[in-house]
């Protein structure tokens, strides 16, 4: 339909009606956005405010009166003078959210007429039209001034009604077949076009719905908010008291970049908002609205955010409630320590924690247990604790990766250090495989081996357990290697998920991540984190600070290793120009790069490997660049 205001001035009040079969949300959906925008929306309400006739109705039982006693064209006549003293009553908000629109007036009527005098869909539709012919004018207009919007459990009518009679307590076989053809007529409306908006909620979690609902509904009006909760994950913390609430919050905010967020807070934030004097004592359903509603304007306001702790938990069923509401925007993190620990970290006595502890079971705070997506132990040392928070965290914002693998002689080796490699491989990854992954890294791995020049560096994942068999196989394999200097780093599944692992090592496991980095051997089905490039990045200042160290070092000795002082200078380099976005994994190319971008005279990375002024003067070159880019440092 086209806009009801004139976009050359300030934007006229529209009306938007969430249509839809039962228990799709609709309510629900209407609440959230008109909580939200506050003023700038009201709700219409139920449609009996509009028609003083259904008190009577609903006294003399209205399903009896809707499929039995009243007369069909009294029903048809009762709906639709009720849909258009809605649409005629004043409104002075920005938006008007209604619950149900026009075409679900025909649905509504044509599934009524159906059950009750046993028509097919086609049939049923006829005898809808015929009955709102009367209306036909006013229904037209009022249908003109409505934004229409579906909600659809899916495309399927009899998969649908399933969905929608799932959710009653009851179900009469009245009840059952009007639901059927419910679904039915308002398919064929979004067939012919009735509905310009539909959304398909399927097994989707509220916020998810509502989400696509603004998304839709923004461009209509300025007032209507353009996202819900996009792209926000919540962590929610709960526990007894003394539990390590506050302590996991914490770590979250200052090494996960976690917003920390007090339940209480949003509660009463939110409920200042709505005019809700006490808040605690609604339903935990509203509570849990509650909370979202605030979550969502703190988001809004700060738009930057992708990750927000909150606590704590305090009662079963609000949590519940979140749980169905944000779905896997949510991850419920219990913490669980025995009542020895507990009474160790208060400060206020032995007492204060039972008595707070009676309290909060008494709401079901200790019942949260039984629906938590992490149960964390913390009954033994922070480390453990924090290493814990790590791989939660990390879990979500890492994906993992099952890494393929390539031969041996596809890394161009020489053939000693192929056949050192294959005979390793033949020896750990048998029928019990000492090992999960094997892959060569640095020069060797990207086909850059300079013999005499070059170590042989390896990343093996592997439990702990194997290392006493590992070092008996390196021993037998030793002399194999024919002097050539061999750099084994073993790290376990739990030390790469947990993200406990070096700088380098980080970026070693974001290349495998994107494929840049290929395995020669993995265990069928490993699945490793990647790293995001973004981190990849900042953890590698680290590695840029000690190697601007190392390479003063090297220049102040009389006589510097040569071969180190390249390999430093070039590891500077590479981490310069990881922040400009290149990767160089080359020592070579990143050094040339660099002195190009600088316009220095990019002969000295061929002459830096043996030549000793050569070498001195391309690591001074790189780490003046390195030097300015902090403040204050002059030539």
């Amino acid at each position: 339909m086209s806009s009801p205001y004139n976009s050359d001035t300030y934007p006229l009040p529209v009306s938007v009606a969430f249509s839809g079969p039962d228990n799709t949300g609709k309510t629900k959906q209407i609440g959230i956005l008109a909580r939200c925008m506050g003023p700038a929306a009201t709700s219409a309400g139920p449609l009996d405010h509009y028609d003083p006739r259904w008190a009577a109705i609903k006294a003399d039982g209205m399903a009896r009166w809707w499929f039995e006693t009243g007369p069909v064209e009294e029903v048809a006549d009762v709906l639709t003078t009720s849909y258009l003293e809605r649409s005629r009553h004043p409104f002075s908000a920005p938006v008007r959210l209604l619950d149900r629109g026009i075409p679900m007036l025909e649905a509504s009527v044509a599934a009524t007429v159906a059950v009750r005098e046993d028509l097919g869909a086609e049939q049923a539709a006829d005898r809808a039209r015929l009955l709102l012919a009367p209306y036909e004018t006013d229904l037209r207009s009022a249908e003109k001034g409505e934004y229409a919007l579906v909600l659809l459990h899916c495309d399927d009518p009899e998969e649908g009604t399933r969905r929608s009679l799932a959710h009653e307590v009851t179900v009469t076989g009245t009840y059952a077949a009007y639901q059927r053809h419910l679904h039915e007529q308002i398919n064929r409306l979004v067939d012919d076009g009735r509905f310009p908006m539909a959304i398909r909620i399927g097994d989707r979690p509220t916020i998810a719905i509502q989400d696509e609902a603004r998304q839709l509904l923004a461009p209509l009006h300025p007032e209507v908010p353009g996202r819900a909760l996009a792209g926000v994950h919540v962590t929610a913390l709960g526990g007894m008291s003394e539990s390590g609430k506050s302590t996991a919050g914490e770590y979250l905010r200052t090494q996960h970049g976690h917003a920390r967020l007090k339940i209480g807070y949003l509660i009463e934030e939110a409920a200042g908002r709505a005019g809700i004097h006490d808040p605690y004592r609604l339903g935990s359903v509203v509570q849990a609205e509650l909370i979202v509603d605030a979550l969502d304007r703190f988001c809004q306001a700060h738009h930057f955010l992708d990750s927000v702790s909150i606590e704590s938990l305090h009662d079963f069923d609000s949590t519940a409630e979140l749980a169905r509401m944000l779905g896997p925007q949510l991850t419920i993190a219990y913490l669980d320590a025995s009542e020895v620990t507990r009474t160790r970290q208060g400060t206020a006595g032995t007492q204060d924690v039972v008595d707070r502890d009676l309290v909060k079971s008494a709401r079901g705070a200790d019942k949260i247990v039984s629906i938590a997506h992490e149960v964390i132990d913390n009954d033994g040392p922070r480390l453990m604790l924090e290493r814990r928070l790590d791989r939660m965290a990390l879990d979500r914002r890492w994906p993992e990766h099952q890494p393929s693998t390539m031969p041996v002689n596809a890394l161009g080796l020489p053939v000693h250090l192929e056949s050192y490699l294959s005979e390793f491989l033949d020896r750990t990854t048998g029928l019990r495989p000492l090992i999960d992954l094997l892959a060569v890294t640095g020069s060797g791995a990207r086909g850059k081996y300079q013999h005499g020049w070059s170590d042989l560096d390896v990343l093996v994942v592997a439990d702990a357990s194997s290392l006493g068999e590992m070092r008996q196989i390196l021993a037998d394999l030793e002399a194999e290697l024919g002097g050539v200097k061999l750099g084994m780093t073993v790290l376990t599944r739990a030390e790469c998920r947990a993200g406990a692992v070096t700088s380098r090592l980080l970026h070693v496991l974001a290349l495998i991540g994107s494929g840049a980095l290929v395995p020669l051997w993995a265990t069928p089905g490993l699945a490793l984190p990647a790293p995001d490039a973004a981190t990849d990045v900042a953890v590698s200042l680290r590695d840029g600070i000690q190697a601007a160290v190392e390479i003063r070092r090297q220049l102040l000795k009389g006589t510097p290793d040569l071969r180190a002082l390249y390999k430093v200078t070039a590891l500077l380099a590479k981490i310069q120009l990881r922040f400009c976005g290149i990767e160089c994994p080359s020592d070579s190319d990143a050094l040339t790069v660099l002195l190009d971008a600088k316009r220095q005279d990019t002969s000295l990375v061929t002459t830096a490997c043996t030549e000793r002024p050569d070498a001195e003067a391309l690591a001074r070159l790189v780490l003046q660049a390195w030097l300015d880019t902090l403040p204050g440092e002059t030539r």
